[in-house]
Order: structure tokens, then sequence, then C-alpha cells
């Protein structure tokens, strides 16, 4: 008789801390979420160039480095890489550098949009620059 009340107990024990209602799991997917979209998110920041016909390898490389160096002379920037196009389908519309910043808060890309530094490499990176296209967005 005590092995059936202990193993009843037992069972019971497992069914109550296994299930859960699907009430609490909407709930902890909300929650999820919500923390996902806000506390975890960050701010990409993409930009895309094409450089001139004619711009030589010497003054892209300049161009790479000073770029590079950003991150270095804008603590703001909470991450950066970059790399150049190699995508087989040739849609980049002679877009060739990639560049990935990333930000904490729209706070600190509105220090880094204006920032000396910034508008320093703008002066690099003028006489050579065709196109750009620059997107940004929040994580989720």
């Amino acid at each position: 008789m005590k092995n059936y009340g202990f193993t009843l107990l037992l069972f019971l024990g497992i069914l109550a801390c296994g299930f859960t209602s699907k009430k609490e799991v909407k709930e902890n997917k909300k929650i999820a979420m919500e923390k996902t979209l806000v506390g975890d998110s960050v701010l990409r920041h993409v930009v895309l160039f094409k450089f001139k016909d004619g711009t030589s390898k010497d003054d892209i490389k300049k161009v790479e480095e000073a770029f590079s160096a950003l991150p270095s002379k804008i603590p703001e920037i909470a991450g950066y890489e970059w790399g150049t196009n190699n995508s087989p389908e040739g849609l980049n519309k002679g877009l060739t550098h990639c560049f990935f910043l990333t930000f904490k808060s729209e706070e600190d890309r509105a220090v880094y949009l204006p920032h000396p530094a910034h508008k320093a490499f703008g002066e690099v990176l003028g006489p050579h620059l065709d196109d750009v296209t620059v997107v940004d967005y929040w994580t989720k």
C-alpha cells in the first residue's frame, strides 16, 4: 500500500511539473517576442557602395581602411563588419562593398552620422563614389 501511495504522489508530481496550459505557453511566447523586439533588438546600419569606373585598387583600399577605422574613433558603434560582393546572382547593380554597423540605440546612430570622423571618411570616399544605398533596421 505504501508503494502505491508513493507512486501515485510521484506520478501526480510529474504531471504537475510537466504540463503548462495553452494560455501560459501563449503568454510566454508573447513575453519572448516583446523581449526580442525591445530588450534584445539592435539597430543595423547597412551601407552599400558602387565605385566610379576607373577607381584604382589603391583608392578603394584607402576607402576600406578609412571606414574600418571608424569603430575605433566612434565608440557608439557597437559592432562592425564589412565585405565585398560575391553573389552569383548578378543582382548587385554594381554595388561591390557592404559595410554593416550595429548600434544599440537611435541616439547612438544620431551621434555617428554627424561625427567628425564620419564626415572625414566621407571626404575620403566622395571622389570615388558612384552610388550608395543605405538601409537601417531594428533586428527582430
